[in-house]
């Protein structure tokens, strides 16, 4: 009998050609029309029972096996939206579900989320609220990731944090205005915010347990005021990001950023204004669900190429919703590349094709251990 990877392999081409033309065809969060129709097309050629309507352009398909005695379920999610700059649709999601749909060879249901809104919109935040679980009710959650740098045929996966929060913060600083050869007739705000930007820094090596990770990053500067070289603005706004994994590090972070902002602009004779918005939680996998993650990952690639104790990351993921209603984990599928190549969220990047069957066999892998047949 035919490994899924070897059986998923049938079909690389037609998997490859899908990706390619998603790829030429980016949609914006909630605007994944052409995207969604697509998926839902594809996914009921295969047999899959389709369901939309969930957050505008989400996808559900449902496979039943061929038992249901075990009463259980669970979900394979993967997202759909795109960046500015490129796309992000996961073709591997398709392709576990067009062989889970051939073959049925397990007991339970396996439910397919094909996501909307990852890049900033909490796509998977609306979902829950409209009533995903509820209408399709799962015991877990897997999600997978294509991950540059990590060579082909090798996964990643942890329990606990994998990926950040992200929050983000915009302070506008006030001073007064006036001529750059006369600064002690005004409160230059540019020397402020430097200060500032300064004194965020402390957050991390002096607020937080060095045995913590936070980031906080101010990554741009604007005055009120271009061009001119001889005058001193009388506002500038700084806007940036703040990334925590543990929630006491998160609410520390928020309230160390005010009081920072606030003090500082104070103490040199300006006032500062903080706007503090709370972004995705941090992805957190479930101890039990990753242990299994990784288990299936060892049988499929070998259990030398499987990571179980690789840094999280920074970055952030809205899968962490997911992750607050049901146990589960998120996975890193390598695909090669990177190490000063591009990255990803880089212009450059491109996803290699040639993953597609690995990532496909081993989401079906695990959707047929999760559900074993009697």
């Amino acid at each position: 009998m035919s490994t899924p990877i070897e059986r998923i392999r049938r079909y690389h081409n037609e998997l490859r050609d899908l990706r390619r033309d998603l790829h030429a065809h980016p949609e914006l969060a909630f605007e994944e029309t052409r995207t969604s129709g697509l998926v839902a097309e594809r996914l009921a050629a295969c047999g899959v029972e389709v369901h939309r309507g969930l957050a505008k352009t989400g996808v559900v398909g449902i496979v039943r096996g061929r038992g249901t005695g075990s009463g259980r379920a669970i979900a394979l999610r993967a997202d759909m939206d795109c960046l500015p700059m490129h796309e992000t649709a996961n073709i591997p999601h398709l392709g576990a579900a067009r062989y889970l749909a051939e073959t049925r060879e397990f007991d339970g249901t396996v439910c397919f989320i094909f996501q909307p809104a990852e890049e900033g919109g909490g796509g998977a935040q609306v979902m829950l609220r409209e009533g995903l679980f509820e209408r399709f009710p799962v015991n877990e959650v897997y999600g997978l990731h294509n991950w540059p740098g990590l060579p082909p045929g090798k996964m990643a996966v942890r329990a606990g944090p994998v990926m950040a929060a992200t929050d983000e913060v915009q302070i506008t600083v006030r001073g007064r205005g006036g001529h750059g050869a006369m600064p002690h007739l005004a409160v230059d705000p540019v020397v402020v915010s430097a200060q500032l930007i300064t004194a965020l820094q402390t957050i991390a090596s002096r607020s937080v347990n060095p045995i913590d990770a936070v980031v906080v990053s101010i990554c741009s500067m604007a005055t009120s005021q271009v061009g001119v070289f001889n005058v001193i603005p009388d506002h500038v706004k700084l806007v940036g990001t703040v990334r925590t994994f543990q929630p006491q590090t998160r609410d520390l972070a928020e309230r160390r950023v005010r009081e920072l902002a606030t003090k500082t602009a104070e103490a040199f004779g300006a006032s500062a204004e903080v706007t503090y918005a709370r972004g995705y939680p941090a992805t957190i996998n479930s101890p039990r669900e990753a242990r299994f993650a990784a288990d299936v990952g060892k049988r499929v690639f070998g259990a030398e190429n499987v990571i179980t104790e690789h840094e999280p990351t920074m970055g952030g993921e809205d899968f962490a919703y997911f992750l607050q209603e049901r146990p589960g984990a998120y996975v890193f599928l390598g695909q090669g590349g990177a190490a000063g190549g591009c990255l990803l969220h880089n212009p450059n990047y491109d996803f290699n094709d040639e993953v597609i069957p690995l990532g496909a066999g081993y989401l079906a892998a695990l959707a047929e251990e999760a559900l074993p047949l009697k």
